[in-house]
């Protein structure tokens, strides 16, 4: 909504502001009269130069505006000539732009996604399968059932901690941050770039040389 923006009033905007005090229709004069007194305003709404710039573009305000001394250009007055070197709501906080990310890294981030559920479930099935077998074989050694269970547990935890320090080593190899890889690809970019022109270059000049020969 345009209605709650406002502009920075700048020195060159406040000049061209007042310079219109005496054309301007009394209702509009009383308005913008506000925003021209001391102290200086530093802020002034944009529905204000909106309803100034309609006026400068009315049967009335071009005739006022042509018929002045000297004579003002109503295209003077537009929106983007009153807006030029402003600032739009200096006094508000807008959050910082997030560009969009590339097809490419989302479609890496979800390998990524896929290949750690996979090492988790051949984790998890390691870890069964390696307390099972050990609950399996202690068997043939003659063991107690609460034993050949503990044996299994043990083993099971032996492999689930080996298992967890496999993980965490290639997740912090696959972890490689987003920005990196896009500043790689830019530097890649440029210098395919500067070589493109070093070429583009040197075949001009090499056309130079023959046309001379």
């Amino acid at each position: 909504m345009t209605s709650d923006l406002n502009i920075s009033l700048e020195d060159h905007l406040r000049d061209t502001l007042a310079s219109l005090q005496g054309l301007l229709p009394p209702e509009l004069s009383t308005q913008l009269q506000v925003y021209l007194t001391q102290p200086k305003p530093t802020l002034i709404p944009y529905t204000v130069l909106h309803s100034l710039s309609q006026w400068s573009r009315s049967p009335s305000g071009s005739s006022a505006l042509c018929s002045s001394t000297p004579p003002r250009d109503p295209n003077d007055f537009s929106m983007i000539s009153l807006l030029a070197g402003t600032k739009t709501s200096p006094e508000r906080k807008f959050g910082a732009y997030v560009p969009p990310r590339d097809p490419e890294e989302i479609e890496a981030e979800r390998k990524r996604e896929r290949r750690a559920i996979t090492t988790l479930m051949n984790a998890i099935l390691s870890v069964g399968g390696s307390g099972f077998a050990a609950w399996w074989a202690s068997q043939h050694a003659g063991w107690k059932k609460e034993w050949r269970a503990l044996f299994g547990l043990f083993v099971g935890f032996v492999v689930a901690i080996a298992e967890a320090v496999l993980y965490l080593i290639w997740q912090s190899r696959h972890s490689t941050p987003a920005k990196k890889r896009r500043l790689a690809s830019a530097r890649h970019k440029k210098n395919d770039g500067d070589g493109d022109s070093s070429v583009v270059e040197t075949e001009h000049n090499d056309s130079r040389l023959r046309r001379r020969a």
